[in-house]
């Protein structure tokens, strides 16, 4: 049986909310579910859950919790000590342009859980994808923690695993606990930054040039 570990936190105030919220209290964390007292009333809601007035966990465990309010998470580890506070402040929206190179594709640098990357901006893909060798070098665990599943690539179907990032940074901009497949092979070859990180982005095309913008 899962020992619960009840943690007794602070209450967040909330500016700007599209539910109207004005008080959240994390009253209790503990593996994959979170106790919430939101504007007086309590839920319990599961990894994936939502409440009515439009709080989502992310994740939660004896540690910490990442919680989505009005498209905002923010992860919340608890340390050596059972409070937390902060509030859910509204993020200032980046901007960054990508230009088309001479073979017609968009290449970009940017950061996978803190460590630089090349990727290979693709509106098809339906998420960031990799290959084993990359996820290796990047520190990523998926043989540990990931899903498997099985994808469709140029040379049939193959072994991969779905595995969540911590942060995906292109320029300026950064997003959080990004959904991301790790393909078993040397396919792709450059990283694919895919819907599972541009889904949260404006993508507009004009000439040679693509522009990401963040969402406020």
């Amino acid at each position: 049986m899962l020992k619960r570990s009840v943690f007794l936190l602070p209450l967040l105030f909330l500016a700007g909310s599209a539910h109207a919220i004005e008080k959240l209290q994390v009253q209790g964390l503990f593996s994959n579910k979170a106790v919430l007292l939101i504007d007086g009333k309590r839920h319990i809601l599961a990894v994936g859950q939502t409440s009515p007035e439009g709080v989502k966990v992310v994740s939660a465990n004896s540690r910490g919790a990442v919680l989505e309010v009005d498209g905002e998470q923010k992860q919340y580890n608890l340390g050596n000590t059972s409070t937390v506070s902060t509030s859910f402040a509204k993020r200032k929206s980046q901007k960054e342009k990508i230009f088309i190179n001479s073979g017609g594709m968009y290449l970009t640098y940017g950061n996978i859980n803190g460590r630089s990357v090349r990727f290979l901006i693709d509106t098809g893909a339906s998420a960031i994808a990799m290959n084993t060798e990359q996820a290796k070098q990047l520190g990523i665990r998926y043989d540990k923690i990931g899903i498997p599943a099985s994808v469709s690539t140029a040379s049939g179907f193959e072994k991969a695993y779905r595995v969540r990032l911590k942060s995906v940074s292109v320029g300026k901009i950064t997003e959080t606990n990004v959904d991301a497949l790790v393909i078993d092979g040397n396919h792709p070859g450059p990283i694919l930054l895919g819907m599972t990180f541009l889904g949260r982005l404006n993508v507009e095309h004009s000439g040679n040039a693509m522009t990401l913008l963040q969402k406020d």
